[in-house]
């Protein structure tokens, strides 16, 4: 049998401690890398860690709030003492908040936007630098099928997730020559935390997987599939992209 494909890889990856963090980490660690794992959350960054133990792989739980620069700074520091180098980084970390642009306070859009694109640059101006000289590295940022489309009350939520998707493709150019892709991954809707109150609602339920071509939720484990494989020797070709996985609702 050959080897798992990313054995020897050092992978860090944001918002880990559950939802899609948590299975890309899960995934990543089967595929024979060893994991990094950032969130605010200690508690459940180490069941997430544990899981990956079981896995007879490696994991450190590193507590920060990516969105912090000093926190990221830190962060830095403590995962280069601890693996050494990074050859994944995985930018996951974010939020969302549904509601009409009137009632917006400026500290709650400023708040997703700080989370969900700021808290990328910060990882990357952190973890780039290291990364070069190798010949080899991957950045995956998590963006979403609402950086191409969008539904009522989402303003804060898609313009954070397209201006992650224009800081993809810029980045992409700017790290070619060395060796390091740099792409997207769009989820439509998926069986995950943030999801939970849309679930638990027939009608919201309903709503999403009429609009959804295969007719149900999306698994986490299908979006650490993908995630695999991006950072696998396989994709080397692939940089400055964005990967839809939505069950089709785009297609439309």
């Amino acid at each position: 049998m050959n080897p798992p494909e990313l054995t020897g890889k050092i992978a860090l990856v944001t918002g880990a401690s559950k939802g899609l963090g948590k299975a890309m980490s899960l995934a990543l660690a089967k595929a024979g890398a060893k994991l990094a794992l950032v969130s605010r959350d200690e508690k459940l960054l180490k069941d997430t860690a544990a899981a990956i133990t079981a896995l007879d792989s490696e994991a450190a739980v590193f507590p920060a709030d990516v969105s912090d620069e000093a926190q990221v700074l830190a962060l830095e520091k403590a995962v280069l003492a601890r693996f050494g180098r990074v050859h994944i980084l995985i930018n996951n970390a974010g939020i969302n908040l549904r509601k009409p642009i009137t009632e917006f306070t400026l500290e709650e859009w400023s708040r997703i936007q700080t989370t969900n694109v700021t808290s990328a640059f910060l990882m990357c101006r952190s973890f780039v630098p290291q990364m070069k000289g190798q010949g080899y590295g991957r950045i995956l940022n998590i963006t979403s099928m609402m950086s191409h489309i969008s539904l009522p009350g989402r303003t804060a939520y898609s313009t954070s997730k397209a201006a992650l998707l224009g800081f993809t493709k810029a980045l992409a150019l700017e790290l070619a020559p060395e060796g390091i892709t740099v792409n997207g991954i769009s989820p439509g809707p998926c069986s995950t935390e943030i999801n939970k109150a849309l679930m638990e609602n027939a009608e919201l339920t309903q709503f999403f997987l009429s609009r959804i071509p295969v007719g149900r939720w999306g698994k986490p484990e299908e979006i650490g599939q993908l995630a695999v494989y991006l950072c696998s020797e396989a994709a080397g070709f692939t940089t400055g992209t964005d990967i839809i996985i939505d069950g089709g609702w785009t297609a439309q």
